[in-house]
């Protein structure tokens, strides 16, 4: 064992010679910096504003709703659960919450499905991205002006909503249109009325004896398009003829039971000979208003039924008690459809190509492409716009103020539509309406608790 000289490199000084240990400092905890290297309390200067302007716009009004929630009607009487009880038993706000489930399930999930199917056509067509324009055009559009479009596309009068303009054209490829729904005989006519909206002659009818139909009541300009002068029927030995026209001369002039050469036949008028309540013969009006019935009309009543008279098919009332909940979802997938496929199109932009290569190399179909592998990758994306459109509708109010008329409001109602005449409306009533504004309050929060943690979740990923 050696031992070090004095003096050598590894000598040990003595204890006492050695310099004093420095007492070990604690060490300082360094100011703590956020991601981007902020102090927090800069950050939290910076933040205050924000969060007072949040608690006043935000934070205050709900709480004032929660607290006004329990009062009455005046504000000064504790009403307890009553206006919460309200919205349970109360008939109008009951449909309004029915009608806000009927939106919350359709009408996102219909525009979801929309835009995906939009999203993955447009990308196998040379002119997809002025498709996709045309599809998103209507979000530039406020829901006001929507409203009012939709208000006219809906107009139950064919010559002015697109709607039925297109509906009573389908219906009267397939089914003859209605034929004169206001003509009547004038008293001086030889008709009378037959009863359940029909006409009958006046006197039975003679073979060989022309017979006069003459009518009034129907515009010149809602007269058939191929309608023809009125021409007086020839007598027919054994046979009944007679002519059907429209006793009114354009500008005045004519006589009653005169054809005059400016008046029209009522083309397709059907003409039924009648004996003892049976229909023996009928026939139908050519374009110049003629008619012939056989022998077996001899001694007969004619007469016009009621099915001559009845009221064009006018199309459907989709603004109705009964369509329209669904005509105004129809509106509102039109608007947002084009969001939705914006949204899925931009995540099925970054897919991997190559795992819809090999599934189509394997021998898959695009049906299942589709089914197995994109909509599988696609779910974040989907689970965004449905999770954002859910938030939307529960919140709508200015489709259906607007389209629904009056006469069907109250069907058509919705929460915040219910939550505005509940407030504001004649019989404004604040407890009622800040239950409403709770209830919305209450409705959104699992929808925006399910979309932070699922985005917490992708972010951890």
């Amino acid at each position: 064992m050696t031992t070090a000289t004095a003096g050598g490199a590894g000598a040990v000084p003595p204890a006492d010679k050695r310099p004093p240990e420095r007492p070990e400092r604690p060490a300082q905890p360094r100011p703590r910096r956020s991601v981007t290297g902020t102090r927090r309390i800069v950050a939290t200067a910076f933040l205050l504003p924000a969060l007072v302007l949040l608690g006043a716009l935000v934070l205050y009004p709900i709480g004032y709703s929660v607290y006004r929630s329990f009062f009455d009607q005046s504000g000064t009487g504790f009403a307890g659960v009553d206006n919460y009880k309200a919205l349970f038993t109360d008939d109008t706000i009951r449909t309004a919450v029915k009608n806000n489930a009927i939106w919350v399930v359709f009408a996102p999930t219909i525009s979801t499905a929309l835009g995906l199917i939009f999203a993955v056509l447009t990308e196998r067509i040379r002119w997809g991205t002025a498709f996709k324009l045309i599809v998103f055009m209507p979000m530039a559009i406020s829901m006001l002006a929507a409203g009012i479009i939709f208000r006219l596309v809906y107009d139950q009068a064919p010559e002015r909503g697109v709607a039925n303009a297109v509906w009573v054209g389908v219906h009267d490829t397939f089914a003859e249109s209605a034929g004169y729904p206001k003509a009547h005989p004038l008293p001086v006519h030889p008709l009378k009325a037959g009863g359940g909206g029909s006409f009958v002659t006046k006197v039975p009818v003679r073979a060989g004896e022309p017979v006069q139909l003459p009518l009034v009541g129907v515009a010149p300009a809602k007269m058939p398009t191929d309608a023809k002068p009125a021409k007086a029927a020839t007598a027919q030995s054994g046979k009944v003829a007679g002519t059907a026209w429209l006793d009114f001369t354009k500008g005045g002039g004519g006589k009653p039971n005169v054809i005059d050469t400016k008046e029209l036949g009522l083309k397709g008028l059907e003409v039924e000979a009648v004996r003892n309540g049976k229909v023996v013969a009928s026939a139908k009006a050519a374009a110049d208003g003629t008619f012939t019935l056989p022998a077996s009309a001899d001694g007969t009543l004619l007469r016009l039924p009621a099915s001559n008279f009845k009221e064009p098919y006018n199309g459907v009332d989709w603004l109705g008690p009964t369509l329209v909940t669904p005509g105004i979802i129809g509106s509102y997938v039109w608007m947002w459809a084009g969001f939705a496929m914006v949204l899925i199109a931009a995540g099925l932009a970054g897919l991997p190509r190559e795992l819809l290569e090999a599934a189509r190399v394997d021998g898959a179909n695009e049906w299942q492409v589709f089914r197995r592998i994109t909509v599988p990758m696609l779910a974040p994306v989907l689970a965004v716009v449905l999770v954002t459109l859910m938030i939307n509708v529960l919140k709508i109010f200015d489709l259906v103020f607007i389209i629904a008329p009056g006469s069907s409001q109250d069907d058509a109602n919705v929460l915040a539509l219910q939550l505005y005449r509940s407030s504001f409306g004649t019989d404004a009533d604040l407890g009622i309406g800040s239950a409403i504004a709770v209830l919305l309050l209450l409705l959104v929060i699992p929808v925006m608790i399910f979309n932070i943690r699922r985005m917490r979740r992708e972010g951890r990923r």
